[in-house]
């Protein structure tokens, strides 16, 4: 066994979930110790309701990850999106990141059924489709 392998890779898999639990508490608590005043500021300077931010800050960074994978299963170059329409993107993360359809997105991306399914669940549904790119269709 060389020294590069991992002869452990659940442990350090665990490990790193965890510490990624860890940091995610700690800013959960930062977020807390503003004022309300305060707080409403930063949601209005992100342009969202202070629920939302409230509610985004509790999803963690990781909420929104099933939309490049989606933009990337309908054929929509998430780079050429930021490029053009940044503030649209950034809003569609936002639109994902409070989706309540995780579980069902998820197991369409791991399928490969997204093309055929995303319109019956995906908030951002109708945003893909206004892009002009179109949704592929197998």
């Amino acid at each position: 066994m060389t020294a590069h392998s991992k002869p452990y890779p659940r442990i350090e898999q665990l490990l790193s979930t965890f510490a990624d639990w860890l940091k995610h508490r700690r800013e959960l608590n930062e977020i807390r110790r503003l004022d309300r005043n305060e707080f409403e500021r930063i949601a209005s300077d992100l342009r969202v309701t202070p629920d939302d931010l409230d509610e985004l800050v509790r999803q963690g960074p990781h909420a929104a990850d099933e939309l490049p994978q989606l933009l990337q299963a309908l054929g929509i170059d998430e780079g050429d999106l930021a490029s053009s329409e940044s503030l649209l993107l950034r809003d569609m993360e936002r639109v994902c990141s409070l989706c309540r359809h995780k579980r069902e997105c998820d197991h369409d991306l791991a399928a490969g059924t997204s093309p055929e399914h995303y319109r019956d669940y995906c908030l951002n549904g109708p945003t893909i489709e206004q892009l002009g790119e179109g949704a592929k269709t197998a």
